[in-house]
């Protein structure tokens, strides 16, 4: 990959010990910048910590106590992200989602840097209304509007950002799981792949590696909403699930299951951005794997 000549920058990463924030950390230390990592735990991991990083365990609602240096860079990457399950324990999900991100967005106005966003791609399901259907999909929907508005009324830069299914190495399974990971650890135990009814829900699944190619990016010339990173190649859960053979075990409809996305990746592309990975040549790795 291309080494990029910038100049060494402090960026801080809110859940920076995450799946995406760990491998965006690799990368900006890789680059050769100082970075700080801001991560509660709730799903992050010390397993994932990176070596050259500073490794701060707090709250984002309580960033100003935790981190007193001006960054260059914010890349809040730092919240609740699971979609059904958010509908079981709403008062978590504004905790972390809203209090702790109205804590970002201060610091952010006392900063005075440039801040990336990583809002959801939630919001564009269904034709607009998936924005509304759990509060992990509202708060986040919400949260972008919020950043936009600090954006314009303290004459801040910043650039918004939205993942679509991201899967990759270090991803997780269990109740925060996504996808991917969940289903490649029951085809290496040999257990039924367990799909939501009615299995045509659609989804596009990015790589990892694509990801934190477009968050750099975007960090480095984004600016504005609407950087779509996604693969536009769009695949029902059912499709995924016989990609990797064996048995499919359906499982009763749930509240908060968006049925289609919608994938704009116009304004990430005009900065230089493209996937070059696909969910296929991944499962088709794992099942030689394990095989």
């Amino acid at each position: 990959m291309e080494m990029r000549n910038t100049e060494r920058k402090t960026i801080l990463v809110t859940g920076g010990a995450g799946f995406v924030g760990s491998h965006l950390c690799r990368r900006l230390v890789r680059d050769g910048h100082k970075v700080i990592s801001l991560d509660n735990y709730f799903t992050g991991s010390k397993e994932n910590h990176v070596e050259g990083v500073e490794y701060r365990e707090g709250h984002t609602k309580d960033i100003e106590e935790h981190v007193t240096e001006t960054p260059d860079l914010i890349y809040h990457l730092g919240e609740y992200s699971r979609v059904e399950i958010s509908l079981n324990e709403p008062a978590l999900v504004w905790d972390l989602n809203k209090a702790g991100t109205f804590g970002v967005l201060e610091f952010w106005r006392k900063k005075g840097c440039k801040l990336v966003y990583a809002g959801s791609s939630t919001k564009f399901g269904d034709g607009g209304m998936g924005r509304d259907q759990s509060p992990y999909a509202w708060t986040k929907a919400s949260n972008t509007e919020l950043t936009r508005n600090y954006g314009a009324w303290y004459k801040l830069p910043y650039a918004i950002t939205y993942f679509y299914n991201v899967y990759g190495p270090g991803e997780r399974a269990g109740a925060y799981g996504t996808l991917i990971e969940i289903f490649r650890q029951k085809f290496l135990k040999k257990e039924p792949l367990t799909v939501v009814a009615p299995g045509t829900q659609k989804r596009n699944f990015t790589y990892i590696d694509d990801i934190i190619e477009g968050l750099v990016l975007v960090g480095e010339k984004g600016e504005g909403d609407d950087f779509g990173l996604g693969d536009v190649r769009e695949y029902s859960v059912l499709e995924i699930a016989k990609m990797f053979g064996g048995p499919v075990e359906m499982l009763p409809t749930r509240a908060g299951n968006r049925m289609s996305s919608s994938v704009d990746t116009s304004k990430a592309s005009a900065i230089g951005w493209s996937v070059k990975h696909s969910v296929e040549d991944y499962i088709k790795n794992i099942i030689s794997a394990g095989t």
